[in-house]
């Protein structure tokens, strides 16, 4: 029997392992720890993100100091791009990824114990359901 998404399911949130976790070689230990947090693969998809798509993903950053360093890493290698589904999955997945900032993330979380730069921080996840909903459409606009 196929179990098709609904709001009575969960919720869907937009996950990115950046060029620096597939660089690594870290995308299947932190695939692993998402499915057996209990999380679903509603989608999943090795990308070379191109300008316009980070361009797109990054839109509400234009014109911040920042924002040529995050298209530039960004596109700067392949990125392993997901949607995880489940009871609360933003939050979860928000928590289990730690702190943006690599100094402060807690160990046991994914930033904690992989990451070591600032602006290469492993992953990317939706910050709420709206969040969520854009990305999704940006990267899986056929989901």
């Amino acid at each position: 029997m196929t179990q098709t998404f609904s709001a009575q399911n969960g919720s869907r949130t937009l996950v990115l392992l950046k060029p620096d976790a597939v660089e690594r070689g870290l995308t299947g230990a932190i695939l692993d720890r998402y499915l057996t947090k209990g999380l679903r693969l509603a989608a999943l998809e090795l990308r070379h993100v191109n300008q316009a798509l980070a361009s797109a993903h990054y839109s509400e950053h234009v014109g911040r100091d920042y924002y040529p360093t995050l298209i530039d890493f960004i596109t700067s290698g392949p990125v392993v791009a997901m949607v995880l589904e489940g009871e609360r999955a933003i939050d979860i997945v928000r928590l289990m990824n730690g702190a943006t900032d690599s100094a402060t993330a807690a160990p046991g979380t994914i930033r904690g114990d992989f990451s070591i730069y600032y602006q290469r921080n492993i992953v990317h996840a939706s910050d709420s359901p709206q969040t969520a909903a854009r990305e999704i459409g940006i990267w899986f606009p056929n989901l």
